[in-house]
């Protein structure tokens, strides 16, 4: 089972509808976007150099998937008060969202994984970025994502769906 579990769902797929906290304490579901586009960006720690990286490239083009009608999220397993203060410390513009639940929805989507490091096991988020069409459904998936360009990648895929 874990190893489908690891899989997670594909291209086509639906995408699991499971309620991630907001940093003011409220609740955001994948299922709040029907009728429009949604990128999820899963990235592993707030405050770290690739994830800072990526959460201002996702702000700086904000104004560009807003005009393109593609909402965005980005999620990790850091706490309310933590993405409250990454939000303000970078001055980001893009919701972000926490997954701290065991069973949430990185795990469901095989994302929250065994890693290694220096030889030493942990668990951890796979950076990877999800493309959802308007009706739910999983658009593009991009797995261990690189940072640089990142954003521009999907906001070209976003504006073709």
């Amino acid at each position: 089972m874990s190893a489908k579990l690891h899989a997670g769902p594909h291209e086509g797929d639906a995408m699991p509808d499971i309620a991630l906290g907001t940093p003011d304490g409220g609740t955001v579901k994948p299922s709040d976007f029907h009728g429009r586009k949604l990128v999820l960006f899963f990235y592993p720690k707030d405050n770290t150099p690739g994830c800072t990286t990526e959460a201002k490239d996702f702000t700086a083009l904000k104004d560009d998937f807003d005009a393109a009608a593609v909402a965005l999220l980005g999620v990790s397993k850091d706490s309310a008060k933590k993405h409250q203060n990454f939000i303000a410390k970078h001055d980001l513009a893009t919701p972000l969202a926490t997954d701290a639940q065991e069973g949430g929805l990185s795990d469901a989507l095989g994302i929250w994984t065994e890693k290694k490091m220096y030889g030493r096991t942990f668990m951890g988020m796979v950076r990877t970025t999800y493309l959802v069409d308007e009706t739910g459904r999983i658009a593009r998936v991009w797995n261990k994502v690189k940072v640089k360009g990142h954003a521009e990648e999907v906001l070209a895929a976003a504006k073709t769906l």
